[in-house]
């Protein structure tokens, strides 16, 4: 009798943590450009084919009750769904806000997010700028706004309106703790005053019931625990090795996973720990999809390790014709990845044109590869001729998109490559040139 009472007990314990249903969606989405919409949660995606005419309907097995996001190739809401929803949406994506519309069960809920969303969205990045009396005064009305929304909907799910009663509180907190970020930011070292609300400390960071319900916890969430963990000194990677002690101390599953897919582009050949960092982050983590994106990572990573053969290109020259990797073998190849958009690329010139100079006559070559957008081809051009730029000047043919650049998983310019004289790889992670360390590296080769 005491086994199978304990039985009982786990058998309803799991069905209360993770609770499984399969849930009815059905409406019409007029004016979509391309037939389709999404259904996104997290470790959750489900895409959905309309019909010509718009029409769809759907039975989706969810894994928890909670906020997913309602997407279309251009648009974006989020959306409640209960164990036992069962509605209907119609909306023109032209004008999806003003026409979104839900009937049937849970349709009262998803009816308050979008009217919500609407006034909440009166907030912008812009406000985060203003001077604390008129930011508070603008939070102030929306919050406001808001509230009396929540008093005047009567909801039909009660669970819903116990956790939207506090979710009101993350928005305040939210907007609190974005206006000390983001104005800072804006305004360098200021701090704000004595009298500016203070950001409540006694949020519990780690609910996983919240963080599946509320978006503005999520914020809080992802923007609180970067807070106190730091990088190595010049690195740009915070989780690759700070953060995952913290990250495995959580008891929240979502948060973690979350977390982790942040964390995506640590595993990159300009981490140095990126080998235990993937081995960490896939233990970590339970969403296949999160896995299958870090493995895809990984393998690029260990595919342009030093030895390894570099991947190749073929582009646009500035002199005319196009030019290959495999033209130049038998010689370096330097390779600088830039654009005329990016400010600390351009600040580089310079020094690439001397360290140019001082190996004149040496056993490489120098080539720029542009990932401008094709139609600022004339934008590049234009620069390269006005400021006379040396070397081997080339155009990607896709900008981030291009094969040679996703092949090195390159994700932010500038960025350096040292290739040998046999075309294959001495650093994905070349020096900068304005760094002495590149004139050591070149040194130290047989040019």
């Amino acid at each position: 009798m005491k086994k199978y009472s304990l039985l009982l007990l786990i058998v309803i314990l799991c069905s209360y943590t993770t609770p499984q249903a399969t849930i009815t969606i059905s409406g019409k989405i007029t004016n979509t450009e391309d037939e389709k919409i999404w259904i996104k949660g997290e470790s959750f995606e489900k895409e959905i084919n309309l019909k010509p005419d718009g029409t769809f309907s759907e039975n989706l097995s969810i894994n928890y009750e909670g906020i997913y996001a309602l997407e279309t190739s251009k648009n974006r809401m989020p959306i409640y769904f209960s164990k036992d929803s069962k509605m209907s949406i119609t909306a023109d994506d032209s004008n999806f806000s003003a026409t979104l519309k839900y009937t049937g069960k849970g349709s009262i809920e998803n009816q308050y997010i979008a009217e919500k969303t609407i006034i909440t969205s009166e907030i912008s990045f812009e406000d985060y700028k203003l001077n604390e009396t008129d930011f508070l005064k603008k939070l102030e009305k929306t919050i406001n706004s808001v509230k009396r929304l929540f008093e005047t909907t009567q909801f039909s799910d009660d669970y819903f309106k116990q956790k939207e009663s506090l979710n009101l509180h993350y928005l305040e907190q939210k907007n609190v703790l974005y206006y000390n970020r983001l104005h800072n930011n804006a305004t360098n070292d200021y701090v704000v005053s004595e009298n500016f609300p203070k950001y409540d400390k006694k949020i519990d960071l780690d609910n996983e019931a919240d963080f599946l319900f509320s978006i503005d916890y999520q914020d809080i969430v992802m923007t609180k625990f970067f807070e106190n963990i730091k990088g190595d000194e010049g690195s740009f990677f915070v989780s690759a090795k700070n953060a995952i002690p913290e990250i495995k101390a959580l008891k929240s599953q979502s948060i973690k996973n979350r977390l982790i897919l942040n964390g995506i582009n640590d595993i990159n050949i300009e981490n140095s720990y990126y080998k235990k960092t993937y081995n960490e982050f896939i233990s970590i983590t339970n969403d296949p999809k999160t896995k299958e994106i870090l493995t895809t990572n990984y393998n690029k990573t260990i595919a342009v390790e030093p030895g390894k053969p570099s991947p190749s290109f073929n582009y646009e020259n500035h002199k005319g014709g196009e030019t290959s990797l495999e033209s130049m073998k038998g010689k370096y190849v330097y390779i600088d990845i830039w654009a005329t958009w990016c400010g600390p690329c351009r600040q580089e010139i310079p020094s690439l044109e001397k360290v140019e100079e001082q190996f004149k006559g040496k056993n490489i070559v120098f080539v720029s590869i542009s990932v401008d957008n094709s139609k600022d081809r004339e934008r590049w051009s234009k620069l390269i001729t006005e400021k006379k730029m040396s070397g081997i000047q080339l155009l990607a043919d896709k900008e981030f998109d291009s094969k040679f650049i996703k092949e090195y998983n390159i994700k932010a310019i500038p960025r350096f490559i040292l290739i040998d004289s046999n075309g294959n790889i001495v650093t994905a992670q070349a020096p900068k040139p304005s760094d002495p360390k590149l004139i050591e590296l070149l040194n130290s080769l047989a040019l």
